[in-house]
């Protein structure tokens, strides 16, 4: 046995054989429960499994890639994916902010409170934002996520980094906070 110098390490690989697979049992009773409900209501479903993905797509002869792999499951996969040139969108969850109305010190007693209201002059945190400044030191162009304050001198987060100070009559909103960012997953382009 390639464990008999190792007793320890074989005990507990033991245990761990014994105990329950209750997280799997869970996970796979609800996607069999998900599975007929879906039958239920006509629409062509089927199953895949992680060997057919994989069997789709290096028949394919594509890199694994989560979005890649999403376009392969299932028997019904095309012979040919037509990817070249194709960039995943990247959406994260960001949520809607916090319910925190009272800020704390280090020692736990309230220092700052929060006002109930999120949005000021037509913007709330979150926002995307096209700002050009056309005086003043901040003088450009810059696009990215806002974070109002009640002031109306905003901070803006670009790649570049955090604009502070760019008021809010320099602002012109792209797209309204909902919950997501989304960005273009140039690094996990589709192969040429």
């Amino acid at each position: 046995m390639f464990l008999k110098k190792k007793p320890d390490v074989l005990k507990r690989i033991q245990a761990q054989a014994k105990k329950p697979l209750k997280d799997a049992a869970a996970v796979n009773s609800t996607r069999w429960a998900l599975y007929e409900r879906l039958k239920a209501t006509g629409l062509p479903i089927e199953c895949g499994s992680g060997g057919l993905t994989k069997f789709n797509r290096t028949t394919r002869e594509l890199p694994k890639t989560h979005w890649l792999d999403a376009a392969n499951v299932g028997k019904r996969t095309p012979e040919r994916l037509h990817v070249t040139g194709m960039v995943p969108l990247l959406i994260t969850a960001t949520g809607h902010g916090k319910r925190q109305m009272c800020g704390t010190d280090k020692y736990g007693f309230p220092s700052r409170h929060r006002q109930r209201q999120k949005q000021y002059f037509g913007y709330q945190t979150g926002d995307m934002v096209r700002a050009v400044v056309t005086s003043g030191k901040k003088v450009g162009a810059y696009v990215g996520r806002v974070l109002v304050r009640a002031t109306g001198s905003f901070d803006i987060r670009t790649k570049q980094g955090r604009v502070q100070g760019i008021s809010y009559r320099f602002c012109t909103p792209i797209h309204r906070c909902d919950g997501y960012s989304y960005q273009k997953g140039t690094g996990h382009s589709s192969p040429v």
